[in-house]
């Protein structure tokens, strides 16, 4: 099964659109960032080129009232315009590429020398005199011929790329005063003026290659993002600071959770996104795969365990071969034979499930394994636990027969909800995408997948939209996003149907008549992978994990030395009994529970002589302070309810 790809790193939920002017959005997270705005079907700006005419610039605007903006996308638009026709007035040598809005704000690629950070407050600077300006936003039909013209008079290369892109004519351009202007199929703002300057920043420099293409040219990006007023440029600010505290590679490294590219004494690098679980991150993976075994038996799985490698001629009948190779990593030959190590799992349940004739009596058959798979990754493109090279899918396959199917996602529904819901994640976004123009498959089978997977939906309870013509060639399927706590959405679980490895590996029951079937077959996660996941936990948590979840559930803390003998008896009991326990000591106390704080234990017994001679522990929540004296056994009990219940002590 695919993994589910990461959130576009820029991509969070706070959008202008969505603030209280929006009330038909729900509040949502702990900021109060709701989800992110719904897509606008309006057309991407093609990009920009400047005009070689002269400005002449109309009556500035009053700075303590600008206008009234237009829509979200327009003002993003025009900024992305005004910020590109800034760099080109500083930099009369660079040439524009491609100036897109995005969910929170805008970018833009120069081709031109390497910029600073002190590039970007000139380039801000003079973004601001353009505003000041009140420049008019005046919209222009020409003939492509005229557009080509024009461009070449700039010597504009790129643009002369885009415009042979551009399929519809005439071809739109939109002028900023007389001095600039833009191919673009609008709208626009009126102006220029119309936008809050002080709800305008640069935000950030980063490397692009032309076309996606590491062939081509590197560009200079520009990142901005553009608000109605500067309260809410102030929020977005406070929302990726918060987002900033929390990044999963961060805490990673201060809370000793997993490192990537470790470095060793030798200075050996043991190779980009291959993901090295230290003890703490570890043993919170153990509890995520204990747990989710748990669940898998209770709901009729057989787990399994696969090899991570297998001969070429497997990936050569499941189509990776033909149609995933570029993300394979290459052949090795051993004894003449040629193995590839597994991206996908579903090839090798198939063949387990292909040990033995089946009955129609023997479905559903549903086999799950923890299975670890490597996948070519650009180094540009890895990112902490969110994009890597080597991961552990939480990979799922049902056999099941046709007028299973709607129980059987019922089911896996139920099951991702159980799991999902032990972490807190209760808000979903979730999509079904139904048969696209070419396909495998009958009318018939698709068609009652689709309504199963409608059916189960609706059976749940649970809003969903429609991407129609948006399913895999070979079967419908459910996407389902979750909603961590700053409001962020996080592709996750996957349903989905498949009409074609059955074919292509020939797998089949005897039905009731002692004729061949071919069963339908069903691939699902719900983590997507564990290493993402932990990601996701990470930022949700703020890396403070849950009391059933912690990596360290408790500390015990000596006072002074003479108590260590006491506290060391507690740990030795509280480990017989399977909680996580420590005892710190060789410090002062207050700097032992800063410590502890530090690195987010949630609980924390200080013993002192009085505690020794009464055979007792003063506990202390990270959240709650001192919650109190309790003998040793007493606090066993509660921690026991505790971690079962999945609360706080």
């Amino acid at each position: 099964m695919a993994a589910p790809s990461a959130p576009l790193l820029r991509s969070h939920p706070h959008r202008r659109a969505l603030f209280p002017s929006s009330p038909r959005h729900r509040p949502a997270s702990l900021l109060g960032f709701p989800p992110r705005r719904p897509g606008s079907s309006r057309r991407l700006p093609y990009t920009a080129v400047r005009s070689s005419s002269t400005a002449s610039p109309s009556a500035p605007v009053e700075e303590a009232a600008p206008a009234p903006a237009g829509d979200a996308e327009e003002q993003e638009r025009v900024c992305a315009h005004v910020m590109a026709m800034a760099v080109q007035k500083l930099f009369p040598n660079s040439k524009v590429t491609i100036g897109p809005w995005i969910d929170n704000g805008f970018y833009y690629d120069f081709d031109m020398e390497p910029l600073t950070d002190k590039d970007l407050k000139k380039i801000k600077k003079e973004m601001d005199q353009i505003i000041r300006q009140n420049l008019p936003l005046v919209r222009e039909e020409v003939s492509r011929e005229e557009a080509q013209k024009r461009i070449e008079a700039l010597n504009e290369p790129y643009k002369l790329e885009i415009l042979e892109s551009i399929k519809e004519e005439p071809i739109t351009i939109y002028h900023i005063g007389e001095e600039w202007w833009d191919l673009c199929a609008g709208p626009h703002v009126e102006s220029t003026g119309k936008i809050d300057r002080k709800a305008v920043e640069l935000e950030s420099l980063a490397g692009a290659y032309w076309r996606g293409d590491e062939k081509n040219q590197m560009l200079q990006r520009i990142y901005g993002t553009a608000w109605e007023n500067e309260d809410q440029l102030k929020a977005y600010i406070h929302f990726k600071e918060e987002a900033k505290r929390r990044d999963h590679r961060r805490l990673g490294q201060d809370l000793d959770l997993f490192s990537i590219q470790p470095i060793y004494i030798y200075q050996e690098d043991a190779g980009g996104g291959l993901v090295f679980w230290h003890p703490k991150g570890a043993i919170i993976r153990h509890i995520l795969e204990d747990s989710w075994k748990q669940i898998h038996l209770q709901h009729g799985y057989d787990l399994l365990y696969t090899p991570h490698v297998a001969k070429a001629d497997l990936w050569k009948i499941s189509g990776h071969i033909d149609f995933y190779k570029e993300n394979m990593y290459n052949q090795m030959d051993v004894e003449d034979e040629m193995y590839q190590l597994r991206p996908m799992n579903c090839p090798y349940h198939i063949l387990v499930y292909k040990r033995k004739l089946h009955s129609y009596r023997d479905f559903p058959i549903r086999v799950a394994e923890l299975g670890t798979v490597y996948r070519y990754e650009l180094s540009g493109s890895l990112h902490g636990l969110f994009r890597v090279r080597g991961f552990t899918q939480d990979d799922a396959h049902i056999f099941c027969l046709e007028d299973q199917i709607q129980d059987e996602i019922r089911g896996v529904l139920d099951l991702t909800e159980q799991i999902l819901g032990q972490f807190g994640f209760k808000y979903y976004e979730i999509n079904l995408s139904t048969r696209p123009e070419k396909s495998v498959g009958s009318d018939d089978i698709w068609e009652k997948a689709t309504i199963a997977l409608k059916s189960a939906l609706e059976d749940k309870g649970w809003e969903y939209k429609v991407d129609e013509g948006g399913g895999a060639f070979y079967g419908p399927k459910i996407d389902l996003k979750i909603e961590d706590a700053l409001g962020r959405k996080w592709q996750c679980s996957t349903v989905q149907v498949d009409f074609n490895l059955p074919e292509r590996f020939d797998i089949t029951y005897v039905d009731s008549n002692t004729e061949k079937k071919r069963p339908i077959m069903i691939h699902r996660a719900v983590l997507g992978s564990l290493e993402r996941f932990f990601g996701v936990l990470i930022e949700h948590y703020a890396g403070d994990f849950p009391l059933w979840l912690a990596p360290t559930q408790a500390r015990i803390l000596p006072v002074t030395d003479n108590e260590l003998q006491y506290c060391n008896e507690v740990a030795s009991e509280l480990k017989s009994r399977g909680f996580r326990v420590e005892v710190c000591h060789g410090e002062r106390l207050p700097k032992l529970i800063r410590n502890a704080e530090t690195q987010k234990v949630p609980l924390m017994a200080v013993v002192g002589p009085k505690e020794v001679q009464a055979r007792t522990l003063t506990i202390r929540s990270r959240h709650n302070g001192e919650t109190g004296t309790m003998a040793v056994d007493e606090f066993i009990t509660r921690l026991q309810l505790a971690v079962v219940n999945k609360s706080s002590l």
